[in-house]
């Protein structure tokens, strides 16, 4: 039965290509003239967890599709056109918050490990100015974000060694409530940000560190939109009225995003752009618990994969991609749309994104859905740099300002 849903939705693809080919090659053209900026990618972390955080340990200059679980390698992101990166430093937020600090910059140093290995196709990046004169020279951009605010361990001291450290954004939470941010997929503590959470945002408006609401809930969402003098990212979330999933971005806050100047970074994850495979993992997940057994063990009970036999997992296209990149254009606006694939940092991708040379598939299904060339320029690259320099304006006009000293209360969560 698998099999059968994954051959119908092949050929589903095979007719469809035709119209969507004909544009690949004009993509492609544009790529090499604007820089495509991924939002998040999680290969340093599939690193740490496959490889021993040795970008030496895996040879990343051969496509490694058939011979990996890795989504992302040289020849592929040649491929896909790809001009930037923010590689995400990831750290798990079951870790206490020092020693996620500690992983955080290890992973940063997995990041400075990774460019200095491939001099010749990585360099380090940390403004817009570096990223459009990176590409120029043929290189790709290598940018770090860190993903959960628990790794600053409530210090801002530790938030702007992160920032000299080259980091040029920050997710405010991850799966995790914080101690002073609510994430979407967490009990809420604050209705939002705390006020400490708030003097978090300042600081990163302070030294030109982007506020990214990847992970956290709505009303977190319109807090840190509210004290923020620059421009929000979400570097890898959805549209929520396509996919009625926490992680993605509802209708009130895209709506917000015009005025607030930011871009949402759509991400290519099954459950969060397939709402009928969101509901397949609610199924699973259900029956799991009914069954009491783990589904993450390395042997996948027999009960289980009988379920999954007679339920089989709903196919994910390249298209419901593109519905949550066109949501976002119709309620945010042009100016505010970008792409953050979450490429190693799933397990599971749609098919034809199944790695990092899927950008230029994605960009001709959007040209035959006509999109203008001056529209795909701003969804690859030019939103998320206006959005760079407005962050580093917003950093320059406060550089007389000494750095924030603000701490966290004592007091923990009210009750």
């Amino acid at each position: 039965m698998i099999r059968a849903v994954l051959l119908s939705t092949v050929a589903v693809l095979a007719t469809a290509a035709p119209a969507a080919a004909q544009d690949e090659a004009a993509a492609r053209r544009i790529l090499e003239r604007t820089p495509l900026i991924d939002g998040h990618n999680d290969l340093p972390w599939a690193l740490r967890q496959q490889h021993g955080n040795d970008p030496h340990a895996v040879d990343l200059t051969t496509n490694l599709d058939a011979s990996t679980a890795l989504h992302t390698d040289i020849p592929r992101l040649r491929a896909g056109g790809v001009g930037g990166q923010f590689w995400s430093v990831y750290v798990p937020a079951s870790l206490e918050p020092v020693e996620a600090a500690k992983a955080t910059f290890e992973q940063i140093d997995t990041v400075k490990r990774l460019v200095a290995a491939h001099p010749d196709v990585f360099e380090l990046a940390t403004t817009a100015d570096d990223v459009e004169r990176i590409h120029a020279g043929g290189k790709i951009a290598s940018l770090i974000g860190m993903e959960g605010g628990y790794s600053i361990d409530d210090s801002l001291g530790l938030l702007r060694e992160f920032h000299d450290a080259g980091s040029r954004y920050m997710t405010l939470t991850h799966s995790k409530t914080t101690s002073w941010a609510d994430s979407a997929t967490d009990a809420p503590k604050w209705g939002g940000l705390n006020a400490f959470g708030e003097e978090v945002v300042r600081e990163m408006n302070r030294i030109g560190m982007m506020v990214d609401l990847s992970h956290v809930s709505e009303e977190t969402m319109l807090d840190a939109m509210r004290v923020s003098e620059a421009p929000v990212i979400f570097s890898h979330s959805s549209a929520r009225a396509v996919t009625d999933h926490p992680r993605n971005v509802p209708d009130a806050v895209l709506r917000q995003m015009a005025e607030d100047g930011g871009v949402v970074m759509v991400t290519f994850v099954p459950g969060f752009v397939n709402a009928a495979d969101n509901d397949w993992i609610k199924a699973v997940t259900a029956e799991g618990e009914r069954l009491g057994v783990d589904l993450n063990a390395a042997e996948p009970d027999p009960a289980i994969l009988a379920w999954v036999e007679a339920n089989p997992r709903p196919a994910t296209t390249l298209q419901h991609v593109v519905a949550h990149i066109q949501h976002v254009r119709d309620v945010a606006g042009i100016d505010h749309v970008g792409i953050g694939g979450d490429f190693d940092g799933v397990g599971r991708l749609p098919e034809g994104v199944e790695g990092v040379d899927a950008y230029p598939r994605i960009l001709a299904a959007l040209m035959a859905n006509g999109w203008s060339e001056a529209d795909i320029r701003k969804l690859a690259g030019e939103n998320v740099l206006r959005v760079m320099r407005a962050v580093e304006a917003a950093a320059a006009a406060k550089g007389g300002d000494r750095p924030n000293l603000a701490k966290l209360p004592e007091a923990g969560a009210p009750e």
